[in-house]
């Protein structure tokens, strides 16, 4: 245990809560700090998928060629606008290398475990936490328009039951609208995960910060931090807007800013900000009962209760917080086309940075500079889904406790 041992965070999305969450369970005095509120950025505006669906990393045999022919149109799901950015040419170049299946199926042994060990922290939270976040069992179901595509899934869909037991159901043709009545007629189908679940995403963080505050937890919104201070190989001081601090341990989870803080961590933290975006909605008529993702468009809906949220595409336009009303006008037209209906005007809109690593795995670790730093960052379009078990696993490498999870592949060395 920790005892009287005193941890910063930085960053207070669902990874920053999460990693707070765990290190209180060992001991730790936990402060946590948050440039804006909780749960401001990508943590808010996600569509709140517990997937582990998604074990497979975008990188894989075949994307390039599927995708580079769209990704220069403004109207693409994913859009890399033209610019100077060595970065960001870099970051391509090294994504364009994971596109093996080897280099896949290792990224998604690790991603799998996150996953699979996250969808078992959550169930246990809930059951003996006072956790409200609109928890739904109703899996996630892949809809596709072309009979092509559908039937081209097959093989991804046995690829994932046969290297993870991750099971899925196929409907094709109306038998999808027997599931899924909300839906438009004409469609070639969908493959069903019942496995899959998810939440709303402000009420998780909204209870995450108040289970963090009843168990002691110290956190600071509104702060900004300045400057982390080095010395002989540690962390000395973390100087933000409203003081400096000198704990025993920093956890930097700061999502996408995290790279700015690469003189300190000892290492360049190869994250690019995906910008995404999502509108939400009261619910349509009819609404929607199970989350869907309309494959060959990339665009995400979830029903939350009481309203809906339409989300997803993925731009690289550095760090841009600009709402694009063509982005927002995008994922409409394709919600509408699949349900076949008009949907109710926005009561929220939203863009944000999901933190993207071209290896498809978060950045779990000790940094190299900093002894008494640990990096928690880089969970790309998975942080919601793997928030649990990273925060258990960052707390068990601050507490140099056995790991519940193999950890090396999420380590900070493999770009050294």
């Amino acid at each position: 245990m920790a005892a009287d041992r005193s941890a910063l965070i930085i960053g207070g999305g669902l990874i920053g809560c999460s990693s707070a969450w765990y290190l209180q369970q060992l001991g730790w005095k936990i402060t946590l700090l948050e440039r804006d509120r909780i749960g401001s950025g990508a943590s808010n505006g996600n569509c709140g998928f517990v997937c582990p669906s998604h074990a497979l990393p975008l990188s894989g045999p075949g994307v390039i060629g599927k995708t580079l022919p769209h990704v220069f149109q403004r109207d693409a799901a994913l859009s890399i606008p033209v610019r100077f950015d060595p970065e960001l040419w870099k970051w391509l170049l090294n994504f364009s290398r994971q596109c093996t299946h080897d280099r896949m199926m290792q990224a998604a042994v690790a991603r799998n475990a996150l996953l699979a060990s996250s969808v078992a922290l959550y169930r246990v939270l809930l059951s003996e936490q006072t956790i409200d976040c609109d928890w739904q069992n109703e899996g996630l179901l892949l809809v596709f328009n072309q009979e092509e595509a559908f039937w081209q899934y097959e093989r991804t869909a046995e690829l994932l039951e046969r290297a993870f037991s991750i099971a899925s159901t196929p409907y094709e043709k109306e038998t999808i609208r027997e599931l899924e009545p909300a839906l438009r007629a004409g469609l070639a189908g969908g493959w069903h995960f019942p496995q899959d679940a998810h939440v709303r995403p402000d009420k998780l963080t909204a209870s995450l910060k108040t289970a963090i505050v009843r168990r002691g937890g110290e956190i600071g919104e509104g702060v900004e931090v300045v400057e982390l201070r080095t010395s002989r190989n540690a962390i000395e001081a973390v100087e933000t807007t409203s003081g400096s601090y000198s704990p025993d341990l920093i956890v930097l989870a700061a999502g996408a800013e995290t790279p700015k803080f690469s003189d300190a961590v000892g290492c360049k933290i190869p994250i690019q900000p995906g910008k995404g975006y999502s509108f939400t909605m009261r619910a349509p008529e009819p609404s929607p009962r199970i989350p869907m993702i309309f494959e060959e468009h990339h665009v995400a809906v979830t029903p939350l209760h009481d309203s809906f949220r339409v989300g997803s595409t993925m731009e690289f336009t550095g760090y841009d917080r600009k709402l694009s009303p063509r982005r927002l006008a995008l994922l409409r037209r394709s919600a509408e086309d699949h349900l076949g209906a008009q949907l109710p005007e926005a009561t929220e809109e939203w863009t944000g940075w999901r933190p993207m690593v071209y290896d498809g795995l978060p950045c779990i670790g000790r940094a190299p500079g900093a002894e008494n730093l640990i990096v928690a960052a880089g969970n790309g379009m998975i942080g919601l889904a793997t928030a649990p078990a990273t925060g258990k696993l960052v707390s068990e490498l601050a507490s140099e406790l056995p790991t519940h999870i193999e950890s090396s592949p999420y380590s900070l060395t493999r770009f050294q």
